[in-house]
């Protein structure tokens, strides 16, 4: 068992725009923070893992090739390894607990988030 410190926390990306930041890594799965300041653009695009997104504060839409909804906190949004998507319209700041599996970046092709600060 492991108590995962800071994850879904917000941090303040600061000039960098949105930050991610790994909090736990196994081979199957991975935990971390992305936020998004209100105003804030989100630059990631898809990955080759399954991800699952919690919104654990602020508020903002996600948009995929087919939908556009409204997400605030206790929002639990699953997006498939390869779908493009992206945070839009971020009104407040956002924190989103991201679980990745597998681990986030252990597929070989599939691009990364916006580098970490």
């Amino acid at each position: 068992m492991e108590i995962i410190e800071g994850a879904g926390v917000w941090a303040d990306p600061g000039a960098a725009g949105a930050d991610w930041v790994e909090q736990f890594r196994t081979p199957d799965v991975s935990v971390g923070t992305y936020c998004i300041p209100a105003g804030g653009r989100d630059t990631q695009s898809p990955h080759a893992e399954d991800e699952i997104y919690v919104v654990t504060a602020g508020s903002a839409k996600i948009a995929t090739p087919g939908r556009l909804d409204e997400v605030g906190p206790g929002a639990v949004i699953f997006v498939p390894a390869g779908e493009e998507h992206r945070f839009t319209e971020v009104t407040e700041d956002l924190t989103l607990l991201v679980v990745f599996g597998p681990a986030f970046g252990s597929r070989e092709s599939g691009p990364q988030h916006p580098k970490s600060s």
